[in-house]
């Protein structure tokens, strides 16, 4: 797929990026809809700007929520406490712009007997591979990890001067198609005034070299040399940050949310939707195929792509790519994935179980690649299925 000698690069942000912070609201008025009413229809889109939450979209259901209380809850929770930081849930004004689901698409979506049509038309991606134990790409599972144990430190309080916005960035060295070192190491790390050189233009170098040494080196150890080069806030200090420094939005940060550039995203952001809009249940199913295919070994690698109309329950194409790596060719595998997984929206929501109320957990720190008991599409319990059915076509 890439060239065997090459640097690739992904990019990850922490939870209290402001993109991030409305993925987190989006989807926990989801889950609270969801939990309340199973058959809630949700598009729900957030806007976060210097002291100020817009929320709003189209959301048809039974449930009832308190929009005010959930956004302080949430940001609370992100750790916008003190207005040193720039957005404070105590004091943050919050708009509620929600109106009800159009009857023109309800009537696509809603059939009878049960059945559902897509929500939407689009195109889908997953992808897995061999290259790590959670099948992901290296670059972005490493990027992930970087701003996860970003945030680790900062609520551990280990580095307490530390503030919720963030951002990593990984430059891998792959040799031989394998990821053997990491080349470049770039932290960006919201912090106080307590870290900040005496000329007030620089994060002070002990600062530094603490996240260095407490970020990357725990995730990164093995892949480090004397050669890797570290970038700690590169601009010199990181003080005026979240939504105080920029404007975020729901569904911004999509490559961070899937496989970091390695392979095609597709046509939509996942969070604030419920799973019969396709772009976030059929990409979720997606990457359930591709993982089993690679975890069946009948590829080393694995794309797969899905297509759908809006109103229609089957998907009008399905793709299989193993870039020359399967056990079988690419078109007997895509007889094999709609023989033995359910690609309609209802049949991958009732085989994933995507009406619980899981998603504010999705919201930061990518979709996929986390072994979480809800993330259902993540398992790996079609191997023996494949293998048998294979047998048969």
């Amino acid at each position: 797929m890439y060239p065997q000698n090459m640097f690739f690069s992904s990019e990850s942000v922490t939870e209290g990026h402001p993109d991030k912070v409305c993925d987190r609201i989006s989807d926990a008025i989801l889950d609270e809809c969801l939990l309340q009413d199973k058959q809630s229809h949700v598009a729900c889109e957030t806007f976060i700007s210097m002291g100020l939450v817009i929320v709003g979209g189209e959301i048809t259901t039974n449930s009832f929520v308190d929009v005010h209380e959930l956004v302080r809850r949430h940001v609370e929770d992100i750790g916008y406490t003190d207005p040193q930081y720039g957005f404070d849930m105590h004091t943050c004004a919050i708009l509620n712009a929600i109106h009800a689901q159009s009857p023109d698409i309800n009537q696509g979506v809603s059939k009878k007997g049960g059945r559902i049509g897509a929500g939407d038309q689009g195109l889908m991606f997953g992808y897995a591979t061999n290259q790590t134990p959670e099948l992901m790409p290296f670059p972005i599972t490493m990027a992930q990890k970087l701003a996860m144990r970003l945030t680790e430190v900062r609520k551990k309080g280990i580095l307490s001067y530390l503030g919720p916005d963030g951002k990593s960035q990984v430059t891998v060295e792959y040799r031989d198609g394998r990821p053997v070192r990491v080349q470049h190491v770039v932290i960006a790390a919201q912090h106080t005034r307590e870290v900040v050189s005496k000329d007030g233009r620089h994060m002070c170098e002990d600062a530094k070299q603490q996240i260095i040494r407490e970020v990357v080196e725990p995730v990164l150890r093995g892949y480090l040399d004397k050669h890797t080069r570290y970038t700690v806030n590169g601009t010199g200090v990181f003080l005026i940050g979240g939504p105080q420094s920029d404007t975020g939005m729901t569904g911004r940060k999509i490559i961070v949310d899937t496989y970091g550039g390695w392979v095609p995203h597709g046509g939509g952001a996942f969070s604030g939707k419920d799973p019969t809009k396709v772009d976030r249940s059929a990409a979720y199913m997606a990457r359930y195929i591709a993982k089993n295919i690679v975890a069946a070994k009948l590829a080393d690698e694995c794309l797969v792509q899905l297509a759908y109309c809006i109103g229609l329950s089957e998907p009008l194409s399905v793709m299989v790519s193993t870039f020359d790596t399967g056990a079988v060719t690419d078109e007997k595998l895509a007889q094999l994935v709609r023989k033995c997984f359910p690609l309609s929206p209802k049949g991958i929501i009732d085989h994933l179980q995507l009406l619980r109320p899981i998603y504010a957990k999705t919201a930061a720190y990518g979709h996929f690649g986390r072994n979480h008991l809800d993330f259902t599409w993540e398992k790996t319990d079609k191997i023996a299925e494949l293998r048998h059915v294979l047998k048969r076509i």
